[in-house]
Formats: structure tokens, C-alpha cells, sequence
């Protein structure tokens, strides 16, 4: 048994096993901590580009925010990482031990990444492997932090809002105008989609698809002296970027300025435990925080940009917390599936071609490729070590009104957008990356279009009709929880 494993376990000994004694306890409960998860070895590894990079040191901490509700029966958890992707490994591992010592089924824990691509890596991306050591200390880290929040757990208020923030999500796929052409790294030229094709660029001509302006917002407040506790927000925008050294990225200061906005760290709360502010990434598979139909942005300063879109995301979120409607007694429900997908692997002859080219293009000073067809040939022969077909899990939670889903994919916001749709409830909104890592998750209209999110790759292996299976899944999981919940 690990060092975190005996901590747990007498931490959940001294509560009288706390999940337990809230079955007899009225209201909501509610419990919140933010853990560290960052490295202490540099240089470390960095996931996010084409590359491998790495970090020379710590700019902001990489946390493991946690969020833990108990509604006197059922307790639901909330944990987003700081990490660009997190494999199925570290989550399940990171579930089993906080479920074994807080008696919360791991079925009921949600652990997402937040996309920042300035973690430290945590699983193989394109050229960039991540540092065993440090990986094997992640799991462990973040169930420490699910036992923290549980421990954390005292009667509390809860409530939920939506805010909007059309500012900062631009599509960030482009039609090629007829007549125009790029060839992809598979040496093709007939992709009509290109994702960031630069400011104003003459071969493009509208957005591919549509964005996602809603901020969702769920917080938690003392029942008593209505001290914030929590909150969590979700926007759909993929990152952005800009700073060289280890960073949680804007869902880091977003978590840092909503705690000033709310008056949550100005000392009048000694004693308590800290307020968490957490910011979950939506469906950003093909959002981004750049307007390529506007001309170039003046220069910034490194997390600059960071600063802005923090800051926005936050005055939504106060508009919007500003009208919720407290709750002492709330409904807590949850629901897992796991889908079977298949995996999209090369034909004979394209693994054929594919080992050609890695064996042909020169690799750069730094052993690496720079040259595209290389690295995707790469992809294409690691991707023949996949099995056929995949696990895939989805999961739910609802509180009274409010849905919130979880993939385990970059997803297309289109997705997200038909999930809203045909959420029964008031009002949804899904949490993507989340209990594993499962690569991009366009529809098929956009596998038809090409694009680099569809480009066959360990980022996106997953077969062509993913996303129809996942939303038909999903939508069983809605008729379950409304079952369940008495809603007519």
C-alpha cells in the first residue's frame, strides 16, 4: 500500500468514515481542495505540439481542483487538472484509491484535464513522451485531493447559472475555397476544411461550423456565513497559450481572478478551508481565442492573453452567479457507459508508404522530425499497435435541473451543442477530456471535410461514426437520469 493509500485511509478514520455519517445529515454538503500535481524535476517533458519541448521551470502550479457535493445519500466529485491530456490510466487510478478510502463509488468521480499546453506531459503526443517518474506520482496526487475535498465536506448552499462570453470562441476550421488546395502529410490535396489557416488568408472563405458562447457555472456557499466554498465554470475554448514555462494556462488565472471578483481570499475566512475556483474546458475540439477572419493582432507580451480572456471568462461568470438561486437541498444523480469504438489504422499499403517516409526524411539535429509526412508516417505505424477496437467511457452527473456530461475526447462543439439540445433538463453542459483521453472527436461531416483534427493519428484514431454512437449513448444516459429523477 502506498504513503497516500495509509494517509487516506486514516484520514477517512478520524471523519468516522464521513461518507457514510452524511447519509443522516439534511441538505447539501459540500467540500473543496486544490492539490499540487506539479513536477519538481526539470527539464520536464511538455505535451501540445507537433515536437517534444520541455519546461525549464514553473511559472504557475499545475493543480488537481477538486469539488466534492453529498447530498445526504449520494456524493458527486469534480476534479480538473492541470494537464494538456490525461490517460484513462492515471484517472482510474486516481479513482480507485479516493473511492476506496472515502466509500464514493469511482463511477460517481469525474477527472478532466483542462487542455493547457503548458503542463507537464502525461502521456505519449506526437514526438513528445512524458517522464515515467513524474507520471507515476500524478494518480496518487489527485486522489489525495479527492480525500482532502471529501474531508472538506460541511453544510453548504449550491446553485447553478449560465453567463455568455462571445468574445474569445472563433471556429477555427476554414473552408478551402473551390479552386484552392493544401496537401495534408498523407501527401493529399482534396481536404476542403483547414484548421488555423492564418489571419485573412485569400483560400479560405467562412467558418466550417459554430461556437459556443455559454460560460456554465455551478457554485457552492457555507449554509451558514455564505463563505464561497467553489465554483466551477465550463467554456468551450481550447486554450491559449504563450508561456514557455510550466502554466495552468487562462484556467489557471481564470481560478485566480474569480477568487478576487468573489471576495473569497481577502482573509475574512481564516481558518477555513481555502475557496477553489475551477474553469472546465467544454467542447473546443474546433474552438479557438483567434479571429482569423480579422487582421493581425498587435504582439502581446507572454501571458498577456492569458490575463484577458481570464479576466472576461470572469466577468461573465460574476453576472451570472449574481442570479443564481441558493439551494440548502439538492438532488445528486450520476450515470457511467462505456462504449466499444472502433480504431482507424492505415491500410497495408499506406503503413507500407508510411514506414517508406520515416525511413527516407532526415530526422532535425535534435533526433526529431519536422517534416509532417514524417511524424504522421509515425503516427500512422504506433497506431498499428492499437487493438481494433477501444473502450470509450461516458459519463453524467446531474444536479435537480442540471446535466453535465463527460467524454473522454477533444470534442467538436457541434456535439456539444446537439447534447444541450436534447438534454431534458433545464440546462446542460459537458466537460470534455475527461476520465481518459481518447483523441478528437469531430462528426462525420467534418471527417468528410478533412482537417487536422481528422487526421489519422494517436490524436485522432477513433472510427468515423464515434460521434453519432457517443451522442445515441448519451441520450440513453439523459432517459435513465430522468427516470430516475420523477421528471415527467
Amino acid at each position: 500500500m502506498s504513503k497516500v493509500d495509509v494517509r487516506a485511509l486514516v484520514v477517512v478514520a478520524c471523519l468516522g468514515l464521513v461518507v457514510e455519517r452524511g447519509a443522516a445529515d439534511p441538505g447539501i454538503r459540500a467540500g473543496a481542495h486544490a492539490e499540487d500535481i506539479s513536477p519538481t524535476k526539470f527539464p520536464v517533458p511538455v505535451n501540445g505540439g507537433m515536437k517534444g519541448a520541455f519546461a525549464a521551470g514553473i511559472h504557475d502550479p499545475m493543480l488537481a481542483r477538486c469539488l466534492a457535493l453529498h447530498d445526504g445519500k449520494q456524493a458527486l466529485v469534480f476534479v480538473v487538472v492541470d494537464a494538456c491530456l490525461l490517460p484513462r490510466e492515471i484517472s482510474e487510478e486516481a479513482r480507485q484509491i479516493a473511492s476506496k478510502a472515502t466509500g464514493i463509488p469511482g463511477g460517481q468521480i469525474l477527472i478532466a484535464a483542462t487542455h493547457t499546453h503548458s503542463a507537464a506531459a502525461l502521456t505519449p503526443a506526437f514526438q513528445s513522451d512524458p517522464d515515467p517518474d513524474y507520471v507515476k506520482t500524478v494518480g496518487p496526487r489527485i486522489a489525495k485531493g479527492i480525500i482532502q475535498a471529501v474531508a472538506n465536506l460541511e453544510e453548504a448552499e449550491f446553485g447553478w447559472a449560465f453567463g455568455s462570453d462571445p468574445d474569445h470562441v472563433f471556429n477555427r476550421r476554414w473552408f478551402v475555397k473551390p479552386g484552392q488546395s493544401y496537401e495534408n502529410p498523407f501527401g493529399i490535396s482534396t481536404d476542403r476544411a483547414q484548421m488555423n489557416p492564418g489571419q485573412v488568408n485569400p483560400k479560405v472563405s467562412v467558418p466550417t461550423g459554430p461556437v459556443d458562447q455559454d460560460v456554465g457555472v455551478i457554485a457552492v456557499r457555507g449554509a451558514v456565513d455564505h463563505r464561497p466554498i467553489a465554483l466551477l465554470a465550463n467554456y468551450s475554448l481550447h486554450y491559449v497559450g504563450g508561456n514557455p514555462a510550466i502554466s495552468a494556462d487562462y484556467f489557471g488565472a481564470f481560478a485566480r481572478e474569480i477568487a478576487g471578483r468573489l471576495q473569497a481570499t481577502d482573509g475574512r475566512y481564516a481558518g477555513k478551508p481555502p475557496f477553489v475556483g475551477i474553469l472546465s474546458n467544454g467542447t473546443s475540439g474546433n474552438i479557438n481565442a483567434v479571429n482569423f477572419g480579422s487582421p493581425l493582432r498587435k504582439k502581446m507580451n507572454p501571458g498577456e492573453q492569458i490575463r484577458i480572456v481570464a479576466g472576461s471568462v470572469a466577468d461573465a461568470v460574476v453576472e451570472a452567479y449574481e442570479g443564481i438561486q441558493w439551494k440548502r437541498t439538492v438532488v445528486l444523480d450520476s450515470e457511467e457507459r462505456e462504449l466499444q469504438l472502433g480504431v482507424r489504422k492505415g491500410a497495408p499499403e499506406e503503413v507500407a508508404q508510411a514506414r517508406d517516409w520515416m525511413a527516407s526524411i532526415p530526422k532535425d539535429a535534435d533526433g526529431q522530425w519536422s517534416d509532417r509526412k514524417a511524424i504522421y508516417a509515425r503516427e500512422t505505424v504506433k497506431l498499428q499497435e492499437y487493438p481494433d477496437t477501444v473502450p470509450v467511457k461516458l459519463q453524467m452527473h446531474r444536479m435537480d435541473s442540471l446535466s453535465i456530461a463527460a467524454i473522454p475526447c477533444e470534442v467538436f462543439v457541434e456535439i456539444g451543442l446537439e447534447l444541450k439540445r436534447l438534454s431534458p433538463f433545464d440546462r446542460h453542459f459537458t466537460i470534455s477530456l475527461a476520465n481518459g483521453y481518447n483523441g478528437y472527436l469531430p462528426t462525420p461531416e467534418h471527417h468528410a471535410l478533412g482537417g487536422y483534427e481528422t487526421w489519422r493519428a494517436r490524436s485522432s484514431y477513433l472510427e468515423v461514426e464515434a460521434s453519432p454512437k457517443i451522442i445515441e449513448e448519451m441520450s440513453a444516459m439523459f432517459g435513465t437520469l430522468k427516470v430516475r429523477s420523477g421528471k415527467p
